[in-house]
């Protein structure tokens, strides 16, 4: 079969080839997959990943191999998954990482749900209840940011969304934010949540804008810049704010399918901004590196 694999004299440092098909083990189900979804770090560190390591952890296809503890779904259900060794033509998932997709949402679009989806629900979730708190989603224009965006005002936050670009922000009002801005300058909140996508300066100037006892999460860094908080700058009167990390991927399955619920009932919009053939890859890749894709990029495994 074939996969896109880790490798560093390539360019890129990733490449399709043809690979020897994986063997799911107890507890395991075997998928044809039909679409897989990119994600900005997958695009951007595929050199962290060891040679010939298969790519990708966003999958969605069809169950080729039930697992034989008798767990998991039936072949031939439609199915989305999360998990390593996703971008190849067949792939194998731990059952309870896989969530069966009802006939009324598209494979292509529930591929897109795993990283950030669950990203966006658990950032969220980790903060506790935001009815009537205001909500500052940085990148809020990429695959979680769009996301997080219609989690916090299905959890009944005000929500300001910050873009790089007017263009952008466009369709983030009709998924739920209040407000779209450029940047973070001329904004004076204060906000009880942040989620923090840009890094670098972005990280420092969403910390000035927290409230006292507010929480800041660090999602991602897409600028690739260091953080500099000048001298005493953390120090803040009042209660205690608080700046935490986030990279849970364990356990899946639950929130897959609340997210997979969500979007088949349409309560939850996925954004795909670019779709195309596995094998324009390195097209996709470029684009999302270069903030060309609003939401997320699936690619057809054709």
């Amino acid at each position: 079969m074939q996969a896109v694999i880790a490798d560093r004299e390539a360019r890129g440092g990733f490449r399709r080839a043809d690979i020897p098909e994986p063997v799911p083990q107890a507890g395991q189900v075997l998928i044809e997959v039909r679409h897989v979804s990119l994600n900005r770090g997958e695009a951007r560190h595929p050199g962290a990943f060891p040679a010939g390591a298969v790519l990708g952890y966003d999958a969605a296809g069809v169950v080729i191999r039930a697992a034989e503890d008798g767990t998991g779904p039936a072949v031939g259900e439609r199915v989305v998954a999360f998990g390593p060794g996703a971008w190849a033509e067949r792939a194998v998932f731990a059952t309870a990482d896989v969530v069966v997709v009802p006939e009324s949402l598209d494979l292509g679009i529930a591929a897109a749900l795993p990283m950030a989806g669950i990203t966006a629900l658990r950032t969220l979730r980790a903060v506790g209840s935001v009815l009537g708190r205001e909500v500052l989603i940085t990148g809020a224009s990429g695959g979680v940011g769009r996301f997080a965006v219609q989690l916090a005002r299905l959890g009944g936050a005000y929500v300001v969304a910050s873009v790089g670009s007017v263009q952008r922000g466009a369709g983030l009002t009709e998924l739920g934010a209040d407000e779209v801005v450029v940047g973070l300058d001329g904004i004076t909140g204060p906000f009880d949540v942040i989620l923090e996508h840009v890094g670098g300066a972005h990280l420092v100037r969403a910390w000035s804008l927290l409230r006292p006892g507010g929480v800041l999460q660090s999602i991602g860094w897409a600028s690739g810049e260091p953080a500099v908080f000048p001298p005493n700058s953390i120090f803040a009167h009042g209660a205690a704010k608080t700046l935490r990390s986030f990279g849970d991927a364990a356990d899946p399955g639950r929130d897959l399918a609340t997210l997979v619920d969500l979007a088949a009932r349409g309560a939850v919009s996925v954004q795909v901004g670019w779709r195309d053939s596995w094998k324009r890859m390195e097209g996709a890749i470029q684009a999302l590196l270069g903030q060309q894709v609003a939401g997320k990029a699936v690619m057809d495994i054709d």
